[in-house]
């Protein structure tokens, strides 16, 4: 049947409309029974559960838990925590199962269900279909008395990870980085306080904002998806450099010196550059998605770098680096990993690696971006009735393809359709702004009449 729940990056929704306790409850049982014939104990599954700040996190783990439990799993509560903190403890702890509850960069209400498999990297979709099958089954699985699982805590958890975490990159961070003046956001999210720990234990001295989390303002006017207080404050106060994670720490954006935006590419783009430059990027090659701008493909072209491309997911792009033999991959959105550090996106990882880099180059943030070529761009989401219905959306497709024949080497054009909310995103890269902007309007207004949301007026 295909996954219907599993979209781009785990499950999400509103909470307690579309990501229910009920539904909660019946993926734990549903991930332990998938997991039980590759864990270590097979009858009582070791499962990681790490959350981040919004007010429904509490409640989705707790009927996680007891899911996990009622199959004879074991959950561990790993408390508020980053994304990529769960995916490095699962050896650590030597667990068979990591659940994050988190709707990474989505507003507040929102809240989402992500899984690691075994190898600490996210599943596949033939895993996640696999799980989806065992949901929609009915099967006696419960158990009773000493078959049930128990419960356990690890207050430690965001210390553990973040000297972990500094150990990994020690060899690879460079002092002069401790001379730089440092703002990091960490979106009233889960970076926060295993972003400052993580900082102190490698020596960088950094300021912070976004560390007030009540629960509701996570990712409101703060963070990667919303940069204008950490613009503002860079500037204000005189910093170097501004870094933005997103409310799971799995991404992370800049700000430079004058206060301008430095995105995933620009960010992918100079870390290639510094790891070609120390010998470290292996195969002279990187991993970008469809999304990321043709300048970063031309720059790393020109630089001796393979530039390889894959869907839009970090999951993706970790599965097209094994497959291409790379160790660096990201995203636009701020996406990177760096297999040497760490197997999942990991916005604390990259940004003490970003850090280095420029401070090895020796210039300010602006004149470092300034290097990565970057086309005019524009994205625009379009809400559609049923983003399913793009695949067979044939007038669609046929203005795609005259698009592309319009705009030639010159640009492109990408279509996808969200993997968590009821959009189209359509992409249009050109040589002028002028020309990105008519492809752009052209294709959304065919988006819109073909896939568009009724009127209700």
């Amino acid at each position: 049947m295909g996954r219907i729940l599993f979209g781009t990056d785990g499950v999400r929704g509103v909470a307690n409309r579309e990501i229910t306790c009920e539904l909660a409850l019946g993926i734990g049982r549903a991930a332990s029974i998938w997991v039980g014939p590759q864990a270590r104990t097979p009858k009582h599954p070791r499962v990681l559960i790490g959350r981040d700040t919004r007010r429904s996190g509490a409640m989705l783990e707790a009927a996680l838990a007891a899911g996990i439990s009622s199959v004879g799993g074991e959950p561990v509560f790993l408390g508020i925590i980053p994304t990529p903190a769960v995916s490095m403890l699962m050896g650590i702890e030597r667990a068979d199962l990591g659940v994050v509850v988190s709707a990474s960069h989505n507003p507040f209400h929102d809240n989402g269900i992500k899984l690691f498999g075994p190898s600490g990297t996210k599943l596949s979709d033939d895993d996640e279909e696999a799980i989806e099958a065992l949901l929609r089954i009915e099967v006696e699985t419960l158990v009773d008395g000493d078959n049930v699982g128990w419960f356990s805590r690890r207050n430690d958890a965001r210390v553990v990870y973040a000297g972990e975490l500094v150990y990994r990159l020690e060899s690879l961070l460079d002092d002069r980085v401790k001379d730089m003046r440092v703002l990091i956001d960490c979106a009233n999210g889960a970076a926060w306080p295993a972003a400052g720990v993580a900082f102190a234990r490698a020596g960088i001295h950094a300021d912070y904002i976004g560390t007030g989390a009540d629960g509701t303002n996570i990712n409101r006017g703060c963070g990667s998806t919303d940069l204008a207080m950490l613009q503002r404050s860079v500037t204000e106060g005189g910093y170097d450099v501004g870094i933005a994670y997103d409310g799971d720490a799995d991404r992370m954006v800049a700000v430079d010196e004058q206060g301008s935006e430095v995105d995933g590419d620009a960010v992918l783009g100079i870390l290639a550059l510094d790891l070609k430059q120390r010998g470290l990027l292996d195969r002279n090659a990187v991993v970008c998605t469809k999304m990321s701008n043709l300048g970063l493909i031309r720059t790393m072209r020109g630089a001796g770098i393979t530039a390889y491309t894959c869907d839009v997911g970090d999951r993706y792009v970790v599965a097209e680096m094994r497959r291409r033999g790379a160790v660096l991959g990201g995203e636009q959105s701020g996406h990177m990993i760096y297999s040497a550090v760490q197997q999942t996106g990991d916005g604390i990882a990259t940004s003490m690696l970003f850090l280095s880099a420029l401070a090895r180059r020796r210039e300010p943030l602006s004149a470092a971006a300034g290097t990565i070529e970057r086309l005019p761009q524009m994205l625009r989401n379009v809400p559609v009735a049923d983003r399913t219905m793009l695949a067979g959306a044939t007038r669609v497709w046929d203005e795609v393809t005259a698009a592309e024949h319009e705009l030639g080497d010159a640009g492109r054009v990408v279509l996808r359709a969200s993997g968590t909310e009821p959009l189209v995103r359509v992409m249009v890269e050109a040589e002028s702004r002028t020309t990105c902007e008519q492809v752009l309007d052209h294709l959304c207004d065919v988006v819109d009449a073909e896939l568009g949301t009724p009127s209700t007026a």
